[in-house]
């Protein structure tokens, strides 16, 4: 199995470990022709608008959007923003693979970055492993709405922070920055049923 992590921004670096350390192969993404040879991919975090643009001087948005209708994705932070059928706070171009209205940097400047621990939904232990989730958040959005198929699996205070729908996965926060592997377990079992 082949997943991608794009490399265009963001600390793509860490999502590669994570998933070595998981015994799985990383192939950091930067061009189009790459994502045919790819089973799933990972958006990560960094920054929604710049990575719009980095994505367009790429020529990668479309390919992107059309490698969502058939393969799985997993986006953090910026990369759920990237997900979602609507952004906010202000309105962007999204590639609209969940169901979700996300607003941008919600929860507040690089000053209000926090490590927390929540206890995920059940659904989301009994797929993974029971136990607390350590969440680092940084300028993270906020879901604000989850519509039709998707499925909140984690939320901190009300606010959803982790996400499915159909193959596809989003986190608000950063699972690549804790030792803690769920996260990308849970995708990578989506990335095997595909």
């Amino acid at each position: 199995m082949q997943i991608g992590v794009f490399a265009l921004q963001g600390d793509f670096e860490k999502h590669g470990r994570a998933l070595r350390r998981l015994g799985v192969d990383t192939v950091y993404v930067n061009s189009a022709w790459q994502l045919s040879t790819l089973d799933a991919v990972i958006l990560p975090g960094g920054e929604s608008s710049t990575m719009l643009k980095l994505l367009d001087l790429e020529g990668l948005f479309e390919p992107l959007k059309q490698f969502a209708a058939e393969k799985p994705i997993f986006g953090t932070c910026a990369g759920s923003i990237l997900l979602a059928t609507e952004v906010t706070s202000p309105s962007q171009r999204s590639l609209g693979a969940i169901d979700m209205t996300v607003e941008r940097n919600a929860y507040g400047r690089q000053v209000d970055s926090s490590i927390r621990t929540i206890l995920p939904e059940k659904e989301f232990e009994n797929r993974t492993r029971p136990g607390e989730l350590e969440i680092v958040f940084i300028r993270a959005p906020i879901i604000r709405e989850v519509r039709g198929g998707a499925r909140v699996l984690a939320s901190l205070e009300g606010d959803p922070i982790l996400v499915e729908q159909g193959r596809h996965l989003v986190a608000t926060f950063h699972p690549e920055m804790t030792e803690d592997t769920r996260a990308h377990e849970l995708f990578l079992r989506k990335a095997r049923e595909k």
